[in-house]
């Protein structure tokens, strides 16, 4: 080769070299500096929305939003500075879209009952409650999945699709709840001795509402005697502590009343 066309390629491949070296640190200054901006917004937001006492899971998905469209457009910038064609990267973004989407429904159709979750509130964080056939206390509602811990404290995850399409009982929502127990009664036993009797245990029952007060009412019969059912209310914080109180009341009850334990009637017939 030529000695001057030697040159002549050497400042070339120099040249090129150089202009390709400067574009990838400019690459690297704007990628450094774009999440750092990301960043900078995402924690400006947040500390706005808490400010505004805005419910913490909203907050973590508009956050999470703005990161997820602000990286997208980052790397489409860096894309149109090397010189790619951005309509062309978006419509195969468009695509790989459609395709994702068709794959990852179900992960889709999670980040979409989400939204419904945080817009409906059908309950929140710290809510004992009932989605998808699981009863517990809810730990977290995420983009994807609610967390659950269940009273015999097992985390749970469940799909928020799950959630959303079935049945809710949000058993925080309402001020009390109703514990619900049955008392079988002798048959000779004064039934308006029992229920007053079981009306002043139960109001010495500690976290038993002094709101709405115990229900004690004869609820059935059976061959035994009559059955009382036995109803104090309680929040739902305390109700297991009322329920085994409840108990206790019954069998306390009886004991002190000298009541005679249940017992069943055999019907004998003559056989001729």
């Amino acid at each position: 080769m030529d000695p001057k066309q030697a040159d002549v390629a050497l400042h070339t491949a120099l040249a090129t070299l150089t202009e390709v070296g400067l574009k990838i640190v400019g690459a690297l200054v704007l990628y450094i500096v774009g999440r750092w901006l990301i960043g900078a917004v995402g924690g400006l937001l947040q500390s706005n929305l808490e400010k505004q006492k805005i419910d913490p899971t909203l907050v973590k998905y508009g956050r999470t939003a703005i990161s997820v469209l602000l990286n997208v457009a980052l790397v489409v910038s860096i894309l149109g500075y090397f010189g790619v064609q951005t309509t062309t990267f978006a419509a195969l973004l468009a695509g790989a879209g459609i395709a994702i989407g068709t794959a990852w429904s179900g992960l889709l159709s999670n980040f979409a009952s989400g939204a419904f979750l945080i817009v409906l509130k059908p309950f929140k964080v710290g809510d004992f409650v009932t989605v998808g056939d699981i009863t517990g206390t809810v730990r977290d509602i995420g983009i994807f999945t609610v967390t659950l811990d269940t009273p015999d404290n097992v985390k749970t995850v469940l799909g928020n699709s799950k959630v959303f399409s079935g049945t809710i009982q949000n058993f925080s929502s309402n001020k009390v709840r109703r514990v619900e127990l049955l008392a079988q009664l002798h048959h000779s036993v004064d039934v308006n001795d029992a229920m007053t009797r079981l009306r002043e245990a139960l109001a010495k029952i500690p976290d038993v509402s002094t709101e709405q007060r115990p229900e004690v009412d004869i609820l059935t019969f059976t061959d035994l005697g009559p059955v009382l059912a036995v109803r104090p209310y309680t929040h739902t914080d305390t109700y297991w502590p009322v329920y085994f109180a409840t108990n206790k009341a019954i069998v306390e009850v009886s004991g002190q009343a000298g009541y005679p334990a249940p017992e069943r009637r055999l019907h004998l017939k003559n056989v001729t």
